[in-house]
């Protein structure tokens, strides 16, 4: 139990306080209360708030009630309880300042993962080709790419820059770099 107002304290030092002032209060006003209530004849109920043309279901005014009964400690609890139930993620506590700047530490782990992760799909480019061998490049094309002529084979080639294949294993875009390269081509594996 001190461990949980030891956490929901660093969490929000402000509203602690506040809600600590809430409950001195609340003590002292039921303390006075329940004097007065000895020593006075009962009194009509005050009269309904401002909003009393909004008519509110009894079901939900007994848990806004409820909730509003609840220490701090048993409002975490609660808290607790249905982000479980309802599989929400921990939202950021706002700190009371405004907005609060990404910490450095975030962005370097995320730099870190990025560099981890090893690529696993490749894409080959043909950049460029030797006008020499475009004969030859263009039978290589039309024999790789399936359902293409040689016109389509041909306008394929002269509006290089253009990606040949994409998502291919790394060993497969080697292959496919040295049979084009062999023919004129200049590749470059994205």
């Amino acid at each position: 139990m001190i461990n949980t107002f030891r956490l929901i304290y660093r969490q929000n030092p402000h509203q602690f306080r506040q809600f600590h002032k809430c409950m001195i209060r609340r003590a002292e006003s039921s303390s006075a209360a329940t004097t007065e209530m000895a020593t006075s004849p009962p009194q009509p109920a005050p009269p309904p708030p401002s909003r009393a043309d909004k008519v509110v279901n009894p079901k939900i005014d007994k848990i806004a009630n409820d909730i509003s009964a609840l220490n701090l400690v048993e409002v975490a609890q609660l808290s607790d309880l249905l982000k479980r139930r309802l599989n929400l993620p921990d939202a950021p506590i706002m700190p009371m300042g405004g907005f609060a700047v990404a910490p450095q530490v975030e962005a370097e782990e995320e730099e870190e993962q990025t560099k981890k992760q090893v690529q696993t799909s490749f894409t080959v480019k043909l950049t460029g080709f030797d006008d020499k061998q475009k004969v030859a490049l263009i039978k290589e094309i039309k024999s790789l790419l399936p359902d293409t002529n040689l016109v389509q084979a041909k306008k394929f080639v002269e509006s290089a820059p253009t990606i040949v294949k994409a998502d291919l294993a790394k060993d497969e875009a080697e292959k496919l770099k040295d049979s084009l390269t062999k023919v004129g081509a200049k590749i470059e594996i994205i």
